[in-house]
């Protein structure tokens, strides 16, 4: 299996969904080494309230260094405060800072009760990749699952696809924005903003 077969799922607060999305927060950060290739797809999924995923952005690389370092080099791009950042790196060793680039929203989000709707999906506590049949599996029947599926794949988007998506008309970014600028999300950054990887 190739990399470019997987993705990341990354689960984090609306507010920094949003962040990612709209081009205002490009670093997704971690308290240890992270090896992740670069030009791996990431699929950001949304917490509560949203629940759902909203989007998609593709990692350009990863800088670990320790903590001091990596807020020096990247702390305009992490979408957070000094004070946020130390409380979530508070005892680490090494931080990884993962780069982001292309982000892309989903004009439709894909809500959690359809990607249970198959599976025993549960929204990640800790990370693993998502192979291409596992997405399939979750996104079957959705509006959004061929321009999911196009975007892990690099395939070009059905004429079909991308007219769902341009007539969609951005009812995601609303939901998003609406709960998100209300919630500081502070008290989930070490909780909430999470990557699924591998689980061997």
């Amino acid at each position: 299996m190739t990399d470019s077969e997987r993705a990341l799922l990354l689960s984090l607060h609306p507010r920094f969904a949003t962040s990612i999305l709209d081009g205002r927060k490009s670093v997704e950060l971690r308290r240890q080494r992270v090896a992740v290739p670069p030009g791996t797809q990431v699929i950001l999924y949304a917490t509560a309230p949203v629940m759902a995923l909203v989007g998609t952005a593709r990692v350009a690389r990863v800088d670990t260094a320790s903590p001091a370092e990596v807020w020096k080099r990247h702390r305009s791009e992490t979408g957070i405060s000094r004070a946020e950042y130390d409380t979530y790196m508070d005892g680490a060793a090494q931080a990884s800072a993962l780069v982001l680039e292309a982000p892309e929203w989903l004009e439709e989000p894909v809500p959690l009760a359809h990607l249970r709707a198959g599976s025993t999906f549960h929204p990640p506590q800790s990370y693993r990749y998502v192979v291409e049949d596992t997405l399939r599996g979750l996104v079957t029947g959705h509006a959004m699952a061929d321009v999911l599926l196009n975007r892990l794949t690099g395939a070009s988007p059905t004429v079909s696809a991308a007219s769902t998506t341009r007539a969609a008309g951005g009812a995601v970014r609303k939901s998003l924005r609406s709960n998100s600028g209300s919630q500081s999300g502070h008290s989930t950054l070490r909780s909430a903003v999470l990557l699924v990887g591998p689980t061997s």
